[in-house]
């Protein structure tokens, strides 16, 4: 029964056994298909990789670019600050000189009003006083008149004479201080 079996087997195709025929089509179809896709699909493929890679490279630039422009701009913005506070201090500084010269302007202004109205006042005062000399020497005058017509028992009517000697006795009267003397003192 070994042999029978034995027969019967070599007579039977193993399934697992493919023919030669089928290893040759097998075979040849493969070798088509390869060719076909590397003919056909591998070139898509290729330019697809090769765009994606292009892609990829070109957005790695441009990021290069953009971090390569902002770091232009932040030193930009940097020396413009920078400058805006060297301009802030300027015109500080300025502001202080000015604010300076005002207040020296504005006191030697004060100082020349001050003057002027002081040197208005004296004037004033000055006329005042002599004005008030001179009214106080006519009523001296009157009363000297009035006083010497009662101790001389005459009146004094003659404007001219009693003019006179008022001015007569004023005139005493200033003469010792003229010289440094108080009124009333005899040398």
């Amino acid at each position: 029964m070994d042999r029978l079996l034995l027969a019967v087997a070599e007579e039977e195709p193993n399934p697992l056994t493919p023919h030669l025929s089928e290893l040759i089509v097998g075979l040849v179809a493969f070798v088509l298909l390869f060719l076909f896709l590397r003919a056909k699909v591998w070139p898509m493929f290729e330019k697809a990789f090769a765009a994606r890679t292009e892609a990829i490279e070109g957005a790695i630039a441009k990021a290069e670019r953009d971090r390569a422009e902002a770091q232009r701009l932040l030193g930009q913005y940097q020396q413009q600050l920078a400058e805006a506070r060297d301009e802030a201090s300027r015109i500080r500084n300025e502001a202080q000189s000015q604010r300076a010269e005002i207040v020296e302007e504005a006191r030697v202004e004060a100082r020349t009003e001050a003057q002027r109205i002081t040197e208005a006042a004296t004037a004033q005062i000055a006329s005042e006083r002599l004005q008030a000399l001179t009214e106080l020497r006519r009523e001296v005058g009157t009363l000297a008149v009035d006083l010497a017509g009662r101790i001389v028992g005459e009146s004094l009517q003659d404007e001219a004479l009693q003019r006179r000697s008022v001015e007569r006795y004023l005139d005493e009267l200033d003469g010792p201080r003229r010289q440094g003397q108080p009124a009333g003192t005899a040398v």
